[in-house]
């Protein structure tokens, strides 16, 4: 089964940065890729997404703060994240828009996921 995988979370303090990354077998060039958070009790948020040419579009609570990228040559999605804050804090998850269609960043259009990675940023 092909699966995503996170990395790069970590603890930080508020207004550092950290870049996540994604790779892994479920990771293709033609795919549209996305991030996105939960923090606890909370429901899942839409970050970023890219589609297969580089065409990025962002959620308003991060615009400006992060930023998605994709390598097709490692086979690595990435979001790099600054100015970050307390309430950044949650798992982070990167997903793949296998079925196609308009990449955009909206969760439901994502059908395959990884297992997150968790960032903390305290005040």
């Amino acid at each position: 089964q092909e699966q995503l995988v996170e990395s790069g979370g970590g603890s930080v303090q508020a207004g550092g940065s950290l870049r996540l990354s994604c790779g892994g077998s479920g990771y293709k060039g033609s795919y549209c890729m996305g991030w996105f958070r939960q923090a606890p009790g909370k429901e899942r948020e839409d970050l970023a997404a890219i589609d297969s040419d580089g065409k990025t579009s962002y959620a308003d609570s991060v615009k400006g703060r992060f930023t998605i990228s994709r390598d097709n040559a490692k086979k690595t999605l990435y979001l790099q994240m600054g100015s970050l804050r307390p309430e950044d804090t949650g798992m982070y998850y990167c997903a793949a828009q296998i079925r196609g269609g308009v990449c955009y960043v909206r969760s439901p259009d994502f059908d395959s996921w990884g297992q997150g990675t968790q960032v903390t940023v305290s005040s």
